[in-house]
């Protein structure tokens, strides 16, 4: 198993259909020791039934990842309940629905600066919490996730495929950073999957078809594959890999249309 022995923090896991609940699945079964961060403190009972799975795990209240303080003092409660940790995983993003399923050129100052900061800013703000903080062991893993919207104009991604391109420029900013301290930093690019958050894209379920009909393997990914690709990218398995976007999406992003 390639993380037995680390402790793994999540942020972000919402629901057993999300990718972090994929990451975490995989992580735990490669021998991780795992911790979570959610939001809402309406939340917790449920969160708590959600990872009872895994055996050890804890569940940490950060009600905003975006916030300085917030982060800092979610932080220093888990260092100082749990030591050092060997790894991070950002699974956090969001924009506000008008911005999604209106045309780009419509988005508001408001909701591109929220979009941006909850999606993008938060995970430079992780980084460098955990930093400050020596939260990190050395050779520890920061994993984000993003998406192909990214890069290419995917109908209805919007303002968050804005987002999504900040938060890939800020992981290589950050390997620069963090790769003097041996930290490695890097993103993974799934392919669309079914979540939560995938209902705030109109017309998400063509999306889907046509990656069935246009990837090289012909099929969606699961958050399982995800979650196994995140399990290597926090493992020594990949220790020579830091800043990259790394693509689990059955091939897709290397068709031309």
């Amino acid at each position: 198993m390639i993380l037995t022995g680390k402790k793994i923090l999540i942020m972000g896991i919402r629901n057993k259909w999300s990718i972090a609940f994929g990451i975490a699945k995989s992580a735990y079964e490669n021998g991780a020791e795992l911790l979570f961060t959610y939001m809402g403190e309406e939340n917790k009972e449920k969160i708590e039934e959600l990872i009872a799975e895994f055996k050890g795990a804890k569940a940490y209240l950060c009600d905003d990842a975006s916030q300085d303080e917030i982060v800092k003092e979610t932080f220093q409660t888990i260092k100082k309940e749990n030591g050092k940790i060997d790894g991070i995983v950002h699974a956090i993003a969001h924009a506000n629905t008008e911005d999604l399923h209106n045309d780009f050129i419509f988005t508001s100052k408001e909701g591109y600066t929220h979009a941006v900061d909850v999606s993008a800013y938060s995970f430079v703000l992780v980084a460098r919490m955990a930093k400050e903080l020596e939260m990190l062991n050395e050779k520890a893993s920061l994993v984000t996730l993003t998406y192909y919207g990214s890069n290419k104009v995917i109908a209805g991604y919007n303002i968050m495929g804005v987002a999504k391109a900040a938060l890939e420029a800020s992981t290589r900013y950050l390997a620069e950073n963090l790769g003097k301290e041996k930290i490695r930093v890097n993103a993974i690019s799934a392919g669309p999957i079914k979540t939560l958050s995938a209902k705030g894209i109109k017309d998400f379920s063509s999306i889907l078809n046509v990656i069935e009909e246009k990837a090289p393997l012909h099929q969606n990914v699961t958050i399982k594959q995800v979650g196994d690709v995140a399990s290597f990218l926090l493992s020594n398995m990949s220790d020579a890999v830091t800043g990259q976007i790394i693509y689990a999406d059955n091939g897709y992003n290397i068709m031309g249309s």
